[in-house]
């Protein structure tokens, strides 16, 4: 069973809801679910505590397919580095925070998806001319920021690590804070991610190049949870009805990016 949410350091829940307000209020149980609090578009805490963005509504979706009302879903911030961990000690009883189904991952978690597909890329300052993209990383003296714990920070051990100097850091917002204070010259993830952060600074902020990775994102869930196959069921039903472009419309194709398109949902991603 998962631990009460009250027992949790709550962020807040969305206040909107994908709900209509004639709608009967379900009566399913509670529910936790690990977002990520710092990534425009995607899943950012306001000051006020509420949530918003993709992964809010489609966790909030899920909820409501499960026999649970909106209003009775909490959200907590999942860092990358502790989306297992959160799972694993069953703080949350899933996970929807930009979270790339890998194998290492599916070997201490189970996913439900995909959801969202989309490519890792950089972004620089709007001044910087010299990093055009990932064939422009040839220089060990830039410094390239991502999250720890991140599919984006180990791409770049793994094919840059000889070309520049990796940064890591606890969250995306210290990267892009951390480049625009100039103490790092481009930070890279994954492209919805990004384009959230040129939305809100247009006139400071850029994407350059093409994406150079393929991510499909993921609910990660507890080994074994039964829910599994009622939670592919709530993505399919998702994207089917309309309200996954209805969520991406609202949320995503920022910066001049085209939208990504709706993935095929797999009973085994």
């Amino acid at each position: 069973m998962i631990i009460s949410a009250c027992s949790l350091i709550v962020i807040g829940a969305c206040s909107s809801s994908s709900s209509g307000g004639d709608e009967p209020k379900l009566t399913g149980p509670k529910i936790t679910v690990g977002i990520k609090v710092d990534q425009p578009g995607i899943g950012v805490r306001a000051q006020d505590g509420t949530v918003s963005g993709f992964d809010v509504d489609v966790a909030k979706y899920v909820a409501r397919h499960l026999g649970t009302d909106p209003s009775n879903v909490s959200f907590v911030e999942a860092v990358s580095a502790d989306r297992e961990t959160l799972l694993e000690q069953r703080k949350v009883d899933f996970v929807v925070a930009s979270y790339s189904i890998t194998d290492g991952r599916k070997a201490r978690v189970d996913f439900a998806g995909p959801y969202l597909a989309t490519g890792q890329s950089l972004l620089v300052r709007k001044s910087n001319a010299d990093i055009s993209g990932p064939d422009s990383l040839n220089n060990s003296d830039w410094r390239l920021c991502s999250v720890k714990g991140s599919t984006s920070a180990q791409l770049v051990k793994d094919q840059y690590a000889k070309s520049v100097t990796l940064q890591e850091f606890p969250s995306y917002r210290a990267c892009v804070d951390a480049m625009r204070e100039q103490a790092v010259d481009a930070v890279t993830t994954d492209e919805v991610i990004l384009a959230g952060y040129v939305a809100e600074q247009p006139d400071l902020l850029k994407l350059v190049g093409s994406p150079f990775s393929f991510e499909r994102y993921g609910v990660g869930l507890v080994k074994g949870d039964p829910r599994h196959a009622k939670v592919t069921e709530a993505l399919r039903a998702m994207v089917g009805d309309g309200s996954w472009q209805k969520y991406a419309e609202a949320n995503l194709g920022r910066a001049g990016k085209p939208m990504p398109p709706a993935p095929t949902v797999l009973d085994t991603p």
